[in-house]
């Protein structure tokens, strides 16, 4: 459940040897920005360590110097652990002993993309699930055969022990940790300063070597921001391809080029999304939020519901609506 204290939860990221920039600046942007108009409070106290103070990011592009030693983690109510390209050569020692300390007195440990990898080398996924990034996901399994890997999807949260999968990833783990911690409202509004995607389900699949389209056709947002404005009424397939000047069989093409898809399965999504929203603000029955969202019926939004979220209506509204 979302915390309802204004403090603001003590998180560390640990930096080792080689560690990915991308991944550092996603948790720095999300646990470490500083207060916003829009939220009124600070939602995390960040605290980056590394062994003795110091590391190098990948491949020497610049220092972590001066920041705090491992003996910082013993304070952290979570602990984002070290990933790097090198997966092979293994972690200092300490490193490994102050990561289990962390677990063992209750920390929540996040690793993200090859964050596993740290996880799993401190024995601390075995019998547990995890994803990592596609590419490395048979180098996980010969490696670490006991953990239960799920190498498709994007996130998988297992209450104190989280992993995402590669890249991008990270930054729709972090985002379901602060809605995991501060609610849906806070969540959305790191995603909106961020400008990217609120929510998407940790069970989607990862994008697998999907070629990236030749840029010859105009872009379907305008045709997807005209449909979301357009959720609560019937959409046809064929009323988008008629906004977006095409036929329903190019628009087919078009989004499996662009969004992976159908255009069916993006209005569900999208609806479900909303419903989602709408459960999150508290205020409309079960029936108002189905025919809001499009979805139509209660049966309709509780089937979609489980399949996106894994939840019910229910059980979401307790897990994120306000309370009462």
């Amino acid at each position: 459940m979302p915390q309802e204290s204004d403090q603001p939860l003590p998180v560390a990221l640990l930096v080792d040897e080689d560690s990915n920039p991308f991944e550092v600046g996603c948790a720095c942007e999300v646990f470490g920005a500083r207060r916003r108009a829009d939220l009124g409070r600070e939602l995390y106290d960040l605290r980056v360590v590394a062994p003795g103070g110091r590391a190098t990011a990948r491949d020497g592009l610049f220092s972590f110097a001066d920041v705090g030693d491992l003996d910082e983690l013993d304070a952290a109510h979570t602990v984002v652990v070290p990933n790097r390209p090198d997966v092979v050569r293994p972690h200092h020692p300490d490193v490994l002993a102050a990561i289990r300390r962390a677990h063992d007195r209750g920390a929540r440990l996040i690793g993200l993309c090859t964050g596993a990898f740290t996880l799993a080398e401190a024995g601390l996924l075995d019998g547990r699930p995890a994803t990592v990034h596609w590419q490395l996901a048979e180098e996980f399994r010969r490696r670490f055969p006991a953990v239960a890997l799920q190498p498709d999807v994007l996130f998988v949260d297992d209450g104190d022990v989280l992993t995402s999968a590669g890249s991008a990833a990270a930054l729709d783990l972090a985002l379901h940790v602060v809605r995991r911690d501060h609610g849906a409202e806070a969540a959305n509004s790191v995603s909106r300063r961020l400008v990217f995607a609120a929510y998407r389900d940790g069970g989607q699949r990862q994008f697998v070597e999907r070629p990236v389209p030749a840029a010859v056709e105009q872009p379907l947002t305008a045709t997807l921001a005209w449909a979301q404005g357009r959720l609560d009424r019937p959409l046809p397939v064929a009323e988008l391809a008629r906004h977006a000047h095409t036929s329903v069989t190019t628009l087919h093409r078009r989004f499996r080029a662009e969004l992976g898809t159908t255009p069916l399965g993006w209005l569900t999504g999208e609806r479900v999304e909303l419903a989602r929203r709408l459960i999150e603000q508290g205020d409309l029955g079960l029936d108002a939020v189905a025919h809001r969202s499009g979805l139509g019926t209660t049966a309709n939004l509780r089937a979609l519901m489980r399949r996106h979220t894994g939840l019910s209506p229910s059980e979401y509204s307790i897990r994120f609506a306000p309370s009462r």
